[in-house]
């Protein structure tokens, strides 16, 4: 399932778009993605599957009791890696083509007991697998690239220590690579684990849990981040016959003897976070609408679409799709917005601040700093590039708009997808832009640039 190479498809696409003035491209190794500047945008697009129900979805059939058809998966290096893994642990999956699977499912017991996976920068696949395999009586090493090995996952093992886990550092503490060895798991007690660093270490103890058969019950110290993403995990684990237990935020019950069992089909929704770039695209530049996501959407980031309105764009809901129009007025408005409810999806407010008059500042956002990179700062460092003058805090960025963007800024994107197709909204304010390492984005949306070029017109 590996994503074609950006070359490739890029080439493709020119061929085929009648606008190849749209997309230059460095020709040296293709390391850049030099955008000309744009103004206008009209169209719709298709959603790829999103990465968080899709490497969810596929770690719950794996665990469960039959078979399950899995639609519309998302194609990425992310998926991939989750793929490779449960492959790895004794799975059988079948590659039914145009991004459906089929997962014959372990009943909750991997029957390879002993494996060294690779896990790339998939904190959708690392986190939820540590959990699993801790409790599936194994002798497992779990590692990844050197981004991998800087982002936490101190709270996530401590919670599994708590239950008995056997779980050892092989590097630095509290970062991967991690050692996993037999264990005799008691859940006796409540396990407690921060709730201010990363929704996926809760995430992964509550899809992970279920495999002991034992009641258990987890309590969030301080407040939960991202909650939004707890409630697609707990939406997704119901849709698998897990039902948790929960009085409100802070504490979660998980039934003796639950069992996960197959729904026999799982379609995947589009991904709300790639939506925002479209969206805010027609915000900025005319009228785009994105297909695979709507108004009922089981993902938090859908309501990226409620911060568009309060910066004055118009948003239409249809029929699994919505769609984004520009300001009557021509110009967007600044927003002082709390975006602890979409913080994937806030990276791309903090570009439309570029186009917003007045002051944007984007709140309780800390979990930033343990992304793909640390994204505060990152962010900051290539607004400025752009002329824009940013405050940036421990949980906050602070955006004030240039009175003319820079034209042919050299952006960064640190190896992170998010900040490559965030940065390419910037050509729509009619300034060539040039993206660094453009195929960062095979991690969750490898057709990026071909879709953006869609909707980008003369």
């Amino acid at each position: 399932m590996s994503a074609p190479a950006l070359p490739a498809m890029l080439g493709q696409n020119l061929k085929n778009h009648k606008n190849n003035r749209l997309i230059k491209i460095a020709k040296k190794q293709m390391e850049q993605l030099i955008l000309p500047a744009a103004s206008h945008t009209a169209g719709q697009i298709t959603l790829p599957g999103s990465k968080s129900i899709s490497n969810r979805t596929l770690l719950l059939a794996a665990l469960s009791n039959g078979s399950t058809q899995i639609r519309g998966c998302l194609a990425s290096d992310d998926t991939d890696r989750m793929l490779e893994a449960l492959q790895s642990l004794g799975l059988d999956v079948k590659n039914m083509g145009e991004n459906n699977f089929e997962m014959t499912g372990n009943g909750g017991s991997f029957t390879v007991k002993q494996s060294d996976l690779f896990l790339g920068n998939a904190g959708t696949a690392f986190r939820p697998l540590t959990a699993a395999l801790a409790l599936s009586n194994g002798h497992y090493t779990l590692s990844g690239v050197p981004r991998m090995h800087e982002r936490p996952i101190g709270d996530l093992v401590e919670a599994l220590r708590q239950a008995g886990a056997q779980i050892d550092y092989l590097g630095n503490d509290g970062f991967p690579p991690l050692k996993i060895s037999p264990a005799n798991i008691d859940l006796s007690k409540p396990i407690k684990i921060r709730g201010d660093v990363s929704s996926q270490f809760l995430t992964a103890l509550l899809m992970a849990l279920p495999l002991t058969k034992q009641q258990s019950t987890i309590e969030v110290v301080g407040e939960l981040i991202s909650k939004p993403y707890i409630e697609i995990t707990l939406n997704l684990m119901a849709r698998f016959g897990v039902q948790v237990k929960r009085d409100g935020w802070q504490r979660f019950t998980i039934p003796a003897n639950s069992q996960y069992q197959s729904p026999a089909l799982i379609e995947v929704e589009g991904d709300a976070s790639s939506a925002s770039y479209f969206l805010a695209a027609g915000a900025i530049g005319g009228s785009v609408s994105v297909k695979g996501i709507g108004e009922d959407s089981i993902q938090g980031d859908v309501k990226f679409a409620d911060a568009l309105k309060l910066m004055g764009a118009s948003i239409t809901y249809g029929n699994n799709s919505i769609m984004a129009l520009k300001p009557t007025s021509g110009k967007l408005k600044a927003i002082d917005l709390d975006c602890n409810h979409i913080p994937d999806a806030a990276m791309t407010l903090a570009i439309l601040a570029l186009f917003a008059e007045g002051t944007t500042v984007l709140r309780n956002i800390a979990s930033w700093r343990v992304k793909e990179t640390d994204r505060i700062s990152a962010m900051a460092t290539e607004l400025r590039k752009v002329g824009a003058i940013v405050e940036e805090g421990a949980d906050y960025i602070k955006i004030t708009p240039p009175a003319q963007l820079t034209p042919n800024a050299v952006i960064d994107t640190y190896d992170d997808h998010r900040m490559a197709m965030c940065f390419s909204l910037v050509s729509l304010g009619g300034v060539p832009i040039t993206i660094n390492d453009p195929k960062c984005v095979n991690k969750t949306f490898p057709e990026y640039f071909q879709r953006f070029a869609e909707i980008v017109k003369p």
